[in-house]
């Protein structure tokens, strides 16, 4: 009998929409979600038993002081060797200009303020960290990753990684490669 070949196993971290070929984490249950969890724990997961990983704008959502660095060690421990994470986070430096930007409006000072602490519309959604590629790398490369690479975006899922403000992309997108 031939070997059975498992599936490889992408991981959409704070995923809701459903994808061929990708298995969704998030903290809130819903329709698509395959496991309800807290993206600082990945203990359900083995090590090295995920191909590929894809966070778009839940970084920011965890503290930087113990919660961020756990998580990212957490995402380079079950990455198989020469696994990638994708990830999206609101970069704070480009915020912080929009703000300061002499075309905003004080509507759209308040809307780039939602954007760098969150939409407090529930209680998952306050930001915790301002990440710029500078910060992120750092933190990327103490968790363990080989090489970092910022990329203008991921077309994957339709999700906050495109988001454009004033005519401006205001994500941080990076490839992380284990």
């Amino acid at each position: 009998a031939a070997a059975q070949v498992a599936e490889p196993l992408r991981l959409h971290i704070g995923g809701k929409e459903m994808k061929q070929g990708w298995k969704i984490l998030n903290i809130q249950p819903g329709p698509d979600v395959d496991f309800v969890g807290d993206c600082t724990d990945l203990s359900r997961f083995a090590d090295g038993s995920v191909d590929e990983l894809y966070a778009s704008h839940v970084l920011e959502h965890v503290g930087y002081r113990s919660a961020l660095p756990r998580t990212l060690a957490a995402f380079h421990r079950v990455l198989k060797p020469r696994g990638t994470a994708m990830i999206s986070v609101p970069d704070f430096e480009i915020l912080c200009r929009l703000f300061l930007d002499a075309r905003a409006t004080e509507l759209d000072r308040f809307h780039v303020m939602r954007m760098a602490f969150g939409g407090q519309s529930d209680a998952h959604d306050f930001h915790c960290v301002g990440l710029t590629y500078e910060f992120l790398s750092r933190y990327l490369f103490e968790a363990g990753f080989s090489r970092v690479e910022r990329v203008k975006e991921f077309s994957l899922f339709h999700d906050s990684s495109a988001i454009e403000f004033l005519g401006e992309k205001i994500s941080l997108n990076v490839v992380a490669h284990k």
